[in-house]
């Protein structure tokens, strides 16, 4: 079977030996793809949708894994169960939905080891709140695949440290390691933002003017991301 980059990279965040369960599994690509290169023993693919449900549940069927990989209708965690599972993958989602499920599953969670996040959106948001809730990431990366950069982060139990908007926005662990994704991303970021500046520069509305001084922020803040590169400038 195959998937694609980012959910490969998903899967090798997990630890092995661990059970898994995937929120909002669609397809179960990752239990799937987890369980037949032998990383993991058994997994939970659980989505509120049906229609993705079934589409789960057929792709277990075909690679003969209905023993390995149980499906549930599930919002968020409303049908796990405390200790289930020791690594949780959601992957695919938008942060501030991700922060909606993490928070109202909380009661449920705290037996689980690590938490492999990938947001497609509001990623600072999502930093934030792992620490504000007593998370620590220790490992994330960022992959550049048709056309899209995705982030991918890997949480356990513990003290965060990530402190600046630079590290919240960017991610600390990609800077300190000079990730060269990011530090791509962070270019291109810098040149949309100077552009649209620009165009903003004649406009004298009160409304514009917000506007132009959040962006000059943004700029400041990608400035000093791309600091921890130890460049000269864009």
């Amino acid at each position: 079977m195959q998937i694609s980059e980012r959910l490969k990279t998903v899967a090798s965040f997990v630890t092995e030996g661990m059970k898994v369960a995937d929120i909002g599994t669609d397809h179960a690509y990752v239990p799937i793809y987890l369980i037949k290169n032998g990383k993991i023993p058994s997994a939970l693919a659980m989505d509120i949708g049906v229609g993705p449900l079934k589409r789960a549940k057929d792709h277990i069927a075909e690679q003969g894994l209905k023993e390995q990989i149980e499906t549930r209708l599930s919002d968020g965690f409303s049908a796990f169960q405390k200790g289930e599972a020791q690594s949780i993958v959601i992957a695919g989602l938008g942060g501030e939905l991700m922060i909606q499920i993490l928070q109202a599953g909380k009661e449920v969670l705290s037996e689980v080891s690590e938490f492999i996040l990938s947001p497609h959106s509001e990623i600072h948001r999502v930093r934030s709140f792992l620490m504000d809730q007593g998370f620590s990431i220790i490992k994330e990366t960022m992959l550049y695949e048709e056309g899209i950069y995705y982030t991918i982060i890997k949480a356990v139990y513990g003290v965060g440290d990530y402190q600046t908007e630079p590290e919240l926005w960017y991610g600390k662990r990609m800077l300190e390691e000079q990730h060269p994704v990011l530090y791509t991303y962070l270019q291109k970021e810098y040149l949309v933002r100077k552009q649209l500046l620009e165009k903003l520069s004649v406009m004298q509305k009160e409304h514009i003017k917000e506007r132009k001084k959040q962006i000059e922020i943004e700029c400041m803040h990608i400035k000093e991301a791309l600091a921890y590169y130890n460049k000269k400038g864009i």
